[in-house]
């Protein structure tokens, strides 16, 4: 990313998943800064610039939301629906992170246009394996719109 910080926004009640996430995306330095929020309200705060937040430098962009769905104040299906619904906030990626695997939790997610619905795995190994390849994918191996220019596909 041409020498770009990147920033992880990261939606967790629970302190446990959320040190071991950040311990794992820090390891294998996926992400340079990662922001942590406990629940909805400040998730969208944080992303609306709002509060606490409206200081762009205590909110930059995210290049990736890991969202759990089961947080409190605002749930996380609204978070994604607020995100997947704001023009300035739609392009960037949302991981939902949960420990949900019912149908219309996943059905629900991907409705609201989820870009990805992870299950957190029970064992650490498997834990910090999915953490470690997630971090690659969306923040390595894939490719963003703010990308473009730097390759020099602008067309």
């Amino acid at each position: 990313m041409n020498g770009e910080a990147l920033i992880i926004l990261h939606v967790e009640d629970n302190p446990d998943h959320s040190n071991l996430i950040i311990r794992t995306l820090r390891k294998h330095r996926v992400a340079n800064q990662v922001f942590l929020v406990e629940d909805g309200e400040a998730a969208l705060d944080f992303l609306l610039r709002r509060g606490q937040y409206a200081d762009s430098a205590k909110s930059p962009r995210p290049h990736l939301v890991l969202l759990d769905l089961r947080i409190p104040k605002v749930d996380g299906q609204e978070v994604l629906r607020v995100i997947k619904t704001t023009e300035e906030l739609l392009a960037i990626p949302v991981v939902v992170l949960t420990s949900s695997e019912t149908e219309k939790d996943i059905t629900e997610a991907y409705e609201h246009h989820a870009n990805s619905y992870l299950v957190k795995p029970v064992g650490f190994e498997a834990f910090t394996e999915m953490m470690e390849c997630l971090g690659f994918y969306w923040l390595g191996w894939n490719l963003h719109p703010w990308e473009c220019h730097v390759r020099g596909n602008n067309e």
